[in-house]
């Protein structure tokens, strides 16, 4: 599709794969979230939106994001496989791993059905003959390159998609009000700008830092006696 002055091929792409409707299972998946539900730390507007902010800026931002950023970037199927390889490897609680795994299967076939570019074929197929894991990081960035979208355009896409999917969980979960959820996601817009900022800053080194707290509610989401989330 041509860019003309009232259209954006690359923008319909952008709105297509981060919309909440997209099937990929990301209602099912709460990434710790529902562990702070338990002990109570989250349970209102004002305490959720505080877990979303720094989900986006200490876990986010140096996992999904920075991977997005190096696939984006990246220059051969083998870089590519090399970081499916390391985010895998970096993510220590199984439900994440396994939740990566599902959503990036789904994200691959969701973006291969609409747009067909070769290298998401490629790592399609990588990840099916197991030299891959899948991850929908990757595979957005993919996709988006595809589309011609500047990188900046689909970091902050990705970010906020994720925001508003936590937040569409966290008014099911807590509950919250539609007018609440829609009062954090406003306020997640400074928080993305930030973290994409951010993220313009980090290297190979930084993929996967961990946040230990995070980490261990998501390890202990595993051993709830009653979850609604699969993460």
């Amino acid at each position: 599709m041509q860019n003309t002055p009232t259209s954006s091929g690359h923008l319909l792409t952008l709105l297509q794969l981060s919309d909440s409707a997209l099937p990929t299972g990301a209602f099912s998946h709460s990434f710790g979230m529902e562990s702070y539900l338990e002990t109570g730390q989250v349970h209102d507007e004002a305490s959720f939106a505080h877990w979303l902010r720094l989900f986006l800026e200490q876990s986010l931002t140096y996992t999904d994001g920075l991977l997005l950023r190096l696939a984006f970037e990246a220059d051969n199927d083998q870089r590519i496989i090399e970081l499916d390889r390391l985010i895998h490897a970096s993510a220590l609680p199984r439900q994440l791993r396994i939740a990566a795994q599902k959503m990036g299967a789904r994200m691959l076939a969701v973006a291969l059905a609409g747009f067909p570019v070769l290298s998401l074929r490629s790592y399609q197929q990588a990840v099916q003959a197991g030299t891959g894991t899948g991850h929908p990081a990757i595979a957005y960035a993919l996709a988006a390159r595809g589309a011609g979208a500047p990188l900046a355009d689909a970091l902050s896409s990705y970010l906020f998609s994720t925001a508003t999917s936590l937040t569409q969980n966290a008014i099911r979960a807590i509950p919250l009000g539609q007018d609440a959820g829609q009062r954090v996601i406003r306020q997640m817009h400074e928080t993305v700008n930030a973290a994409v900022a951010k993220i313009f800053t980090l290297d190979d080194q930084d993929l996967g830092v961990a946040t230990p707290g995070l980490e261990i509610a998501q390890m202990r989401h595993e051993h709830q006696r009653a979850r609604m989330f699969m993460s």
